[in-house]
C-alpha cells in the first residue's frame, strides 16, 4: 500500500509536469490578471518547454497575482528577460520566456519582468475600432444620400405635376399665336411697302452722294500728284548741286583729303598712345622732360634692346 501511494504521488506529479530527475530554479512573475492560467502550465523558450508553473498566489492587498515559475537550471535568466503570458486559440495558457541581452543574471527567487500578449479578442477589438468608425461614416453618408434622394423625389413629383398642365398651356399659346401671326403678317406687309417707298425716294439722293464722293476722290488724287511732282523737282535740284562739286557735300563725296587727314591723325594718336604706354615718365614728371633727354633715353633703350 505504501508503494502504491508513493507511485501514485510520483505519477500525479509527473502528470502535472514535475520532473524529479532534473534540477530547476524558482522565479516569480507578477500579473494583474493571469487569464485562467493554472499550475503545471508549461513555460516555453523559443518553442521548447523549459519549465512549468509551480504555484499561483493571489496578493489581495496589492490586487496582483504572484506566479511561481519553475525553470530548468540550465537556462540562464537575466534582468532583460521577460515572462509573457500567452495563450492558444482554443484557450490553453502558457508562459513564453524571452531571454534578453544583459550581463546581470537573476538569482533564484528573484522576480522576472512580466507582460501579457495580445489575444485574438484584443486584436479583433483593435482592428474593429477603425472598421466601426469607417462603417459609421459610411452609414452617415448613406443617410445623407437617402435624404437627398427623398428631396429629389419630392422635386420630381412637383415637376411632373407641373408638366401635366404644360400641354394645355402650349395649346393655348399656339392658339393665341395663330391669331397674332395673321396680324403680324399684315403689319410686315405694310412695313415692306413703306420701305420700298422710302428707298425709291432715296435713290436720287444716293446718286448725288456718289457723284460728290467721286469728285472728292479726284480732287485729292490731283493734289497728291502735284505734291509728288514738286518733291521730285527739288530732289533733282539737290542731286545736280551735289554732282557739280561746288559745295562741301560734293567735295566730301568726290575728294579723299578728309579720309587721308583722318587716317594720319589716327596713326599719330596710335603712336602717341604706344609711347605713353612705354615711357609714362616722359609725361608724368612734374615739369616734363626736354626733347633731347627723351631722344637720349630712347636711343639708350634701343641700344639695350639691340645688345639683348
Amino acid at each position: 500500500m505504501i508503494s502504491g501511494i508513493v507511485l501514485l504521488y510520483f505519477g500525479f506529479n509527473f502528470l502535472k509536469g514535475i520532473d524529479f530527475f532534473s534540477s530547476s530554479n524558482k522565479y516569480f512573475a507578477i500579473y494583474r490578471n493571469v487569464d485562467k492560467l493554472t499550475e503545471s502550465n508549461q513555460i516555453f523558450l523559443n518553442g521548447y518547454a523549459v519549465g512549468r508553473v509551480s504555484d499561483i498566489i493571489i496578493q489581495q492587498n496589492k490586487d496582483r497575482v504572484l506566479v511561481e515559475l519553475s525553470i530548468d537550471s540550465d537556462i540562464v535568466v537575466n534582468k532583460a528577460s521577460v515572462a509573457i503570458l500567452n495563450g492558444e486559440l482554443l484557450g490553453g495558457r502558457f508562459i513564453q520566456l524571452i531571454v534578453g541581452k544583459s550581463d546581470e543574471t537573476l538569482k533564484p527567487k528573484d522576480t522576472i519582468r512580466s507582460d501579457v500578449a495580445k489575444g485574438l479578442a484584443d486584436f479583433i477589438a483593435e482592428n474593429a475600432e477603425p472598421v466601426a468608425a469607417n462603417l459609421q461614416t459610411t452609414l452617415r453618408k448613406l443617410n445623407t444620400m437617402l435624404d437627398t434622394l427623398n428631396r429629389s423625389a419630392v422635386m420630381l413629383n412637383v415637376m411632373f405635376s407641373n408638366l401635366k398642365s404644360t400641354p394645355q398651356l402650349i395649346n393655348n399659346s399656339i392658339a393665341n399665336l395663330n391669331g397674332k401671326v395673321g396680324q403680324m403678317s399684315g403689319t410686315f406687309n405694310e412695313v415692306g411697302k413703306n420701305l420700298n417707298t422710302t428707298l425709291t425716294d432715296l435713290k436720287p439722293t444716293l446718286e448725288n452722294f456718289k457723284s460728290l464722293s467721286d469728285s472728292l476722290k479726284r480732287l485729292q488724287l490731283s493734289g497728291t500728284i502735284n505734291k509728288a511732282q514738286l518733291s521730285l523737282t527739288k530732289l533733282n535740284q539737290t542731286l545736280s548741286a551735289l554732282s557739280n562739286g561746288n559745295n562741301t557735300a560734293s567735295k566730301l563725296m568726290t575728294e579723299d583729303s578728309l579720309y587721308v587727314n583722318l587716317n594720319s591723325l589716327l596713326n599719330n594718336l596710335d603712336s602717341l598712345a604706344s609711347h605713353f604706354n612705354e615711357n609714362p615718365r616722359h609725361f608724368m614728371a612734374p615739369l616734363g622732360k626736354s626733347r633731347r633727354k627723351i631722344q637720349k633715353e630712347m636711343e639708350q633703350q634701343k641700344k639695350k634692346e639691340n645688345g639683348n
